[in-house]
């Protein structure tokens, strides 16, 4: 029998490009190719880029250099395939093989097999694959991409012109591949796409089935359908629009995680309408409000952009005064980052970069005092906790308020017979800015 080839993958960027990393990855194992650890053993390795900001652009970059530097065959894909930035890969590596767009896994697969025909289909009986597919994420977590693209067209955004627009997936096929997730061990579902809130938009909300159940294929159906699996699942990038309130009651039950990941940007109304933002800061404080009288256990986080083009001391004032009234749990912060292609580069009145480091820096202080407030507040009590690591020093874990990677920790002493994966209850005993402890 002939030896299978083998295949090097690096995967760079957002979680929505490894959902795509996994989809390739998965479908190269179907067609009988193997996957290397190394860049010595592979007859050719795929760079999965991320194209959002300058200094993703870069590290894609690098990627790719290290990759013919260490390899010499490198098959290029993700948001720097888009067309408007293929230029740039081949400019800086013209020795790269093939060039894909975002999302197009077909389009890899035929890359691959042309500059690597596999020598050897696949045997049923020695390619095992299990039924959730090839994971890069620890085995008890997952990501679940329900859409790809966006309809909205933010000033400082590329992700339209390099993913399209709003593309949801059924909601038969989405709960199937959920299914098949929880069955496999997971107990974490993270649901992402670009704007969870307007899944099903494109599809009209149109009924499909699941284990022949009729479902509407919108957010408040696939949360409902989800919750029935029994695991924790995690709602990222959710917009606040009004029909988002019906998911609170859900979270209020357990059902799913007291947690919304929504990308606000700014508290400034004057500067949201600059970025052409979907929201209104006014409306999103009554909301969050809301939310937290209907369940007070909620865990809000959210991203926001200093030195946006026109942005004065007054609007960046707003802002502070929207996160102190809004009490966020958890918060980002960004300095703005012209993008190449962005509209917001035709915006007067550019902010400097040492007023955006300047305010960053109040940003992040302000903030600060926020979550380890808000933090301070949860000693005492006992919660349930999803171990991450073990170690001879005791275990990493995550509270229901803690996304894996962005969020922050909760440490477990007396970890004797822990496993990731695990599903504990314990007293947190101290926490500082971001993490907690627990006896």
């Amino acid at each position: 029998m002939s030896t299978p080839q083998k295949v090097g993958f690096v995967s760079l960027g957002c979680p929505k490009a490894l959902v795509d990393s996994e989809r390739v990855l998965t479908q190269l194992r179907f067609d009988g190719y193997e996957v290397s650890p190394n860049y010595e053993d592979a007859g050719v390795v795929i760079v999965n880029t991320c194209g959002f900001i300058d200094s993703a652009k870069e590290e894609s970059l690098e990627a790719i250099g290290e990759a013919l530097k260490e390899n010499g065959r490198v098959l290029v894909t993700g948001c720097m395939g888009a067309k408007d930035q293929a230029d740039l890969v081949l400019q800086r590596h013209p020795k790269v093989l093939g060039i894909t767009g975002p999302a197009a896994y077909e389009e890899v697969l035929t890359e691959v097999r042309r500059v690597l025909p596999n020598q050897r289909a696949p045997d049923p009986k020695l390619d095992l694959i299990p039924s959730q597919g090839v994971k890069l994420t620890p085995r008890h977590y997952a990501y679940l991409k329900i859409s790809e693209g966006c309809n909205h067209r933010c000033r400082f955004c590329i992700i339209p012109s390099l993913r399209g627009d709003l593309v949801s997936r059924p909601i038969g096929e989405v709960m199937t591949e959920a299914e098949q997730l929880a069955r496999s061990g997971v107990k974490e579902l993270l649901v992402i796409s670009q704007d969870t809130s307007a899944y099903g938009v494109d599809l009209k909300y149109k009924t499909d089935f699941w284990n022949g159940k009729p479902l509407k294929s919108n957010l408040d159906s696939l949360a409902s359908a989800l919750s029935e699996l029994g695991i924790w699942v995690r709602l990222h990038y959710v917009y606040p629009y009004p029909h988002v309130d019906r998911l609170i009651p859900l979270m209020a039950e357990k059902k799913i995680l007291p947690y919304l990941d929504i990308p606000l940007q700014h508290g400034s109304p004057s500067v949201l309408q600059r970025m052409k933002r979907p929201a209104a800061a006014e409306k999103t404080l009554e909301r969050i409000a809301t939310w937290r009288s209907i369940c007070p256990d909620i865990t809000l986080r959210s991203t926001f952009i200093v030195g946006f083009p026109g942005e004065t001391e007054a609007e960046f004032e707003t802002l502070l005064e929207f996160l102190e009234e809004a009490q966020l749990d958890r918060v980002g912060c960004f300095k703005y980052s012209a993008v190449e292609g962005a509209a917001a580069n035709e915006l007067a009145n550019p902010v400097d970069d040492d007023t955006k480091e300047e305010r960053w820096q109040r940003l992040m202080e302000h903030q600060q005092q926020i979550s380890a407030q808000r933090l301070q507040q949860k000693v005492g009590n006992t919660i349930d906790i999803l171990i991450d690591e073990v170690d001879s020093e005791g275990a990493i874990g995550r509270s229901h308020s803690d996304a894996p990677e962005i969020d922050g920790l909760v440490y477990v002493n007396n970890a004797e017979g822990l496993s990731p994966g695990d599903m504990i209850k314990r007293t947190v005993t101290a926490a500082d800015d971001y993490d907690l402890w627990s006896k």
